[in-house]
């Protein structure tokens, strides 16, 4: 008598040996260990002993003691920080537009194919950033200076008196020309690689129905580069909540104009370098380092609904 077998489509698939199981689950490990470890040890493991310094106090009288959520209630009533979180926003609110929209323009000039000598015009603009910030903000400090730099030669030489770039009014928009400076190239390289990608079709079809160069760029390239402003923005945002080296330079040259707690940055290391508070210092890091995720994580959802 015959046995008539099932099709093999329907036949059950033997079962993986366990072995083998245990084998791909350890080879998957086995490749993100390395970046988990070390995410670890550069990113969690500090953050965590930031939050663990933020509830203590230590006292000369006392010593450390556990105080909880008094740092934090120090810090939101601390006047001098919410000066430089009020500074470094009016700073973003100004400097971040300005630059974004210059470094636009170069990208869209350079991408138009009607700029001479682009190639030599995009490294030329780029090149700001490849200078170390250090070195950019001391060769523009001295630039700055009124009695031994530019400023101070144009006005020997015409018999003018310029504004003092380095003067309590002035020297906030100083600090926003030297980082504009300094990352115009950076965010118009962002925005040059999203319009590369942009398809010839798309150009073609303009060319056809007539558009002339203003309607491609509002109707094709800047939608096209929409996601790479948004990033681009989110990490200018950063950026200027993080404001240390400029400022902190520039002091040895306006003593009287940038004071320790200028910017939220410098106000921490001032705490925890001249002022031995640690604890607070990991206090007000805290503080700004959320304040900085919110904002930046408001302009992520605003960019992302434009773009749906």
């Amino acid at each position: 008598m015959t046995t008539l077998q099932p099709p093999a489509a329907e036949r059950p698939r033997p079962a993986a040996p366990p072995v083998r199981r245990a084998r791909r689950s350890w080879t998957g490990w086995g490749f993100i260990g390395p970046f988990a470890l070390v995410f670890a040890l550069v990113f969690l493991a500090p953050l965590a002993y930031s939050v663990y310094l933020s509830l203590f106090r230590t006292q000369l009288i006392g010593g450390t003691t556990f105080v909880g959520l008094d740092n934090y209630q120090q810090a939101l009533q601390d006047g001098q920080f919410w000066e430089g979180v009020f500074r470094v926003g009016l700073f973003l609110l100004i400097q971040v537009p300005i630059m974004l929209g210059i470094a636009m323009f170069v990208a869209l000039a350079i991408d138009s194919g009607r700029l001479y000598g682009k190639d030599f015009f995009r490294i030329t603009v780029f090149l700001p950033y490849a200078v170390p910030a250090v070195v950019a903000t001391l060769m523009w400090g001295f630039m700055y200076g009124t009695r031994y730099g530019l400023v101070g030669d144009v006005n020997d030489a015409f018999g003018v008196k310029l504004p003092d770039p380095l003067s309590a009014d002035l020297v906030l928009a100083s600090i926003g020309n030297i980082v504009t400076w300094e990352f115009v190239g950076y965010n118009m390289l962002i925005f040059f690689a999203a319009l590369r990608v942009v398809p010839h079709s798309l150009y073609e079809a303009a060319e056809i129905d007539g558009a002339g160069q203003w309607r491609v760029i509002t109707a094709i390239k800047l939608p096209a580069i929409r996601g790479a402003l948004v990033i681009a923005t989110i990490f200018s945002i950063i950026g200027s909540f993080q404001l240390f080296n400029e400022p902190a330079i520039l002091q040895k040259l306006a003593p009287n104009a940038i004071t320790t707690d200028y910017t939220p940055n410098f106000y921490t290391y001032s705490l925890s370098f001249s002022g031995q508070q640690q604890n607070y210092s990991a206090t007000v890091a805290i503080v700004m380092g959320v304040i900085t995720m919110i904002v930046a994580y408001v302009v992520q959802l605003r960019g992302m609904r434009k773009g749906a």
